[in-house]
């Protein structure tokens, strides 16, 4: 029997029974929608955070007293066991590290913002050195940035994200206006560009103050994040690094052989760590979306067994005129395999539209690689086959005399 002669032979059998079919392909189509749905966020997930990481510069590294990401409750206690890292930490970097190019430094905290009679709840308020808007990767869209001037003198400038004019400025033009932040006013100079949503999180919700301004209205004793640009190669990173370990060593009195008392990072420290964990999160998802793909293969199995009974006297016939067991073999693995192809394009396809809709609803970015779909196919086909290999190995084992008695 020729394989196209077998391939039409299985559509009209799938075709003659709808119903069985469709809840045949349910647990197939479940599976793969799950598995595309999962790789499609997940690689979403890692495009995104490298490419907010590789827009800080493989270049930068940041001096902090807490870990950016924390495991456990003793380390949380640890890290706050530390000293603060101060204002004039970071002048010593700033002054001491003859391979930083660019070294700034941050604060931050939420607040409120008010202006034209509208007012903004959980603003993050950042305070700058001058450098930081370089180094945090925020182009100005309107205005300008800090100066030097403007961190020296403590001046009441302000830089917002468009959250604060879309919301509380409206169609004015915000250059020269007056906001109060907690209450205290600031004239605005500069906007940021756009930054968009994350996970349905606003990246524009947002104002900037010279860090001294942020210090005098807050207290010195928040701790200083600090951030340093080391231009060159790898080696020259490395030394850069070993610069500003020193430095900040000796400022905090750290004895030899005693580990940092300050959490040196760079983006490759965050990259690899997302990595770990997206990587534990999408193995553990797509386990369970397999359990989806194993019920819809058993349901194939039992189909199709059903199919081999209802379908004796067929068979019988079938091998009475002269088909061979292959032939017998092949034209119920093709009808398996088709059932799981049909199941898993429509899982693909599903799997990407909850993708999309998730990004669409949330914000959570979604990325759809050609290798997943290919991978969610394949695993679609390889469970028809691998669970009709019994069915069709049943129906091609009988014997045609049998087969024809067993309907009379």
């Amino acid at each position: 029997m020729q394989f196209t002669e077998a391939f039409k032979l299985a559509l009209q059998s799938l075709w003659g029974n709808k119903m069985r079919t469709i809840l045949t392909l349910i647990g197939v189509v479940m599976g793969v929608a799950s598995v595309i749905m999962v790789i499609t966020l997940v690689n979403g997930a890692n495009k995104y955070v490298s490419t907010k990481l590789s827009g800080y510069g493989a270049d930068v590294f940041t001096v902090t007293r807490m870990s950016s990401i924390i495991f456990s409750a003793e380390d949380y206690f640890k890290y706050q066991k530390r000293k603060i890292i101060r204002f004039e930490d970071y002048q010593a970097v700033r002054d001491g590290c003859t391979l930083c190019s660019e070294v700034g430094a941050m604060l931050d905290r939420s607040t409120t913002v008010v202006a034209n009679k509208h007012s903004s709840d959980n603003t993050e308020i950042r305070g700058y050195t001058w450098t930081m808007l370089s180094l945090n990767n925020i182009d100005i869209a309107l205005g300008r940035g800090f100066t030097q001037g403007d961190e020296d003198h403590a001046t009441h400038n302000v830089i917002v994200g468009y959250d604060i004019v879309d919301n509380l400025l409206g169609s004015i033009d915000p250059l020269g206006q007056e906001i109060r932040v907690n209450g205290i006013p600031y004239t605005i100079v500069g906007v940021g560009d756009r930054q968009g949503k994350t996970l349905g999180q606003s990246q524009d919700n947002w104002v900037a103050v010279p860090i001294t301004t942020y210090q005098q209205t807050y207290g010195y004793n928040d701790s200083v994040n600090i951030y340093s640009r080391a231009n060159g190669d790898a080696e020259v990173m490395a030394r850069a690094q070993d610069e500003v370990r020193v430095i900040m060593r000796t400022r905090r009195h750290d004895a030899p052989g005693t580990p940092d008392d300050f959490q040196l990072e760079t983006n490759d420290t965050f990259l690899d760590i997302w990595k770990q964990i997206s990587a534990v999160f999408a193995w553990v998802v797509l386990g369970i979306a397999s359990i989806s793909l194993v019920v819809g293969g058993i349901v194939i199995m039992n189909i199709m067994l059903v199919s081999v009974t209802e379908r004796t006297r067929e068979i019988g016939v079938r091998k009475a005129l002269g088909a061979k067991q292959r032939d017998v073999l092949l034209q119920f693995l093709i009808e398996s395999a088709t059932m799981s192809l049909l199941g898993g394009a429509i899982g693909v396809l599903c799997g990407v539209i909850v993708a999309k809709l998730i990004t669409l609803i949330i914000g959570f970015p979604t990325t759809v690689q050609l290798w997943s779909v290919l991978l969610g196919l394949f695993v679609a086909v390889a469970t028809g086959i691998f669970f009709g290999v019994y069915p069709a190995s049943k129906a091609a084992k009988l014997d045609p005399v049998v087969a024809l008695r067993a309907e009379l």
